[in-house]
């Protein structure tokens, strides 16, 4: 076994004079995990297993990463939801039970509790809710395969990974497809049921983790109405680790682009967790050679194509991805929120103003302003002014509609001046008289440009931690 030296003071040292929950210095437990992490990517880049595994094992055992597990897992949206046995880590005194009993020998892990959530198409997407000790040992293992994850993912994907979003893929696309000689065909593509049909064996012979919990959470089955059904096949869409194995499954289809097709071919790769889109230079090149690599790849993990979803474009046609539409106007690249994602907003603000038909101004307004300012800043960064403003005249017709229902017998000028007020020039402002909120308006939000993230930066990597301060700031400060 490889000797790892003393490089972090006091991993194991934490211990609180009363040992309650409350008590932890959760600053020192990140820095002492983090200190951990980035002794893994140095292994990974000296290409020692070895002591990449010793690492893990050191990390699975430090107080800090035990504690750092269950409080990820307590904080997280799911911390109200409990598995098949009914039992939250709901006070400090659990929270701290459970971290000491984590990675403790003779552990076996118990069946998922088999929930459904409603997709857009109509269907449902069934999910796994592992029982909060099993989330913790899983959230307890993905601490130390995430650094390895970062080292070998690819650099243009996005999902499911430290410090990238949505918006760094949406401007990878826009720098692949913006120039005059840029690609003209998009393959845009789906992998179908990615969680559900992964191939286990796949798993369990090339995923840097503990094998023998790896292999009881992938087999660990599933209860819906009582009854027990083994799995097979596929990792829980519910589990904390899911989403970073599914990224180390399909890993590698940059890299067998680039070494297959040759620059001229224009082949550019972006992907966000199961969407991705594949640049080329033919429609024929995508269809003859392209896509048949995808599907062989794939196939090799147990995975496919969704027939579907997985289709052709010409730029100028444009496509949509990942909520935004991207199309060329005369050569002239632009990127706008899509027509699906104006029509979801549009709906849910309409729908929430028709259940609230006798609420007060003030609690309409402040159900609505969180919903507007959530979609108004996914979509600040692309061309999204002229959208912005037509959707604030849609939603000024449906709060008029709403302020003269109320009022059926009031003259019109009467319910104006009692749900609109005049403010700094701007007329029809939604809000009543004497309050200091009003409705957002979407034409307010500033345009600006989003920053991508460099392609090959690596959080846990400690020649990029300049790189990732200054990025904060700049972010923080909105430039």
């Amino acid at each position: 076994m490889v000797r790892i030296d003393d490089g972090c003071k006091a991993i194991d040292g934490l211990k609180g004079d009363d040992g309650l929950w409350n008590s932890i210095n959760w600053k020192k437990i990140i820095q002492d995990v983090n200190c951990l992490q980035v002794r893994i990517v140095k292994a990974v880049k000296a290409n020692n297993k070895e002591k990449v595994r010793s690492l893990q094992r050191l990390l699975a055992r430090s107080l800090a990463g035990r504690l750092k597990a269950v409080r990820q897992v307590t904080t997280n949206r799911g911390k109200r939801t409990p598995g098949v046995d009914k039992v939250l880590l709901d006070t400090p005194e659990k929270k701290w039970q459970q971290a000491h009993k984590l990675n403790a020998a003779g552990y076996k892990v118990q069946p998922l509790k088999r929930t459904y959530v409603p997709k857009k198409n109509g269907k449902q997407r069934p999910l796994g809710i592992p029982v909060m000790q099993d989330r913790a040992e899983q959230s307890l293992e993905q601490i130390g395969l995430d650094p390895v994850s970062e080292c070998t993912a690819d650099n243009h994907s996005y999902g499911f990974r430290k410090k990238r979003s949505i918006h760094d893929a949406i401007g990878a696309c826009y720098n692949a497809l913006r120039l005059r000689g840029s690609a003209q065909w998009i393959l845009e593509g789906d992998i179908k049921g990615c969680f559900d049909f992964i191939d286990h064996e796949w798993l369990l012979s090339h995923i840097p983790t503990r094998k023998s919990k790896l292999k009881q959470w992938l087999k660990s089955g599933y209860l819906e109405r009582n009854m027990f059904n083994p799995t097979k096949e596929g990792t829980p869409q519910g589990g904390i680790i899911s989403p970073t194995l599914a990224n180390m499954v399909l890993d590698g289809i940059e890299l067998l682009l680039s070494s297959r097709f040759k620059r001229e071919y224009k082949t550019h790769f972006i992907r966000y967790a199961d969407d991705f889109i594949i640049t080329g230079i033919s429609k024929e090149f995508l269809a003859e050679q392209v896509q048949p690599l995808i599907e062989e790849f794939l196939k090799e993990r147990g995975l496919s194509l969704s027939v579907e979803k997985t289709r052709i474009s010409h730029i100028k046609d444009g496509f949509d991805f990942l909520g935004f539409n991207i199309r060329k106007y005369k050569d002239k690249l632009l990127i706008k929120p899509a027509r699906t994602s104006i029509s979801t907003i549009k709906s849910k603000v309409r729908k929430l103003i028709w259940m609230n038909k006798t609420t007060k101004t003030e609690d309409l307004t402040r159900q609505l302003n969180p919903i507007l300012r959530g979609w108004g800043n996914n979509y600040r960064h692309v061309v999204s002014k002229t959208i912005f403003s037509k959707l604030d005249h849609e939603i000024w017709k449906m709060t008029w509609q709403w302020a003269k229902r109320r009022h059926p017998n009031k003259m019109l000028k009467w319910v104006k001046s009692k749900y609109y007020q005049s403010i700094g020039g701007r007329t029809w402002v939604f809000r009543e008289k004497d309050d200091p909120n009003s409705l957002l308006k979407l034409g307010d939000i500033p345009i600006r440009r989003h920053v991508k993230i460099k392609a090959n930066a690596n959080p846990y990597d400690q020649e990029w931690q300049n790189y990732f301060i200054n990025r904060s700031q700049r972010l923080l400060l909105g430039a």
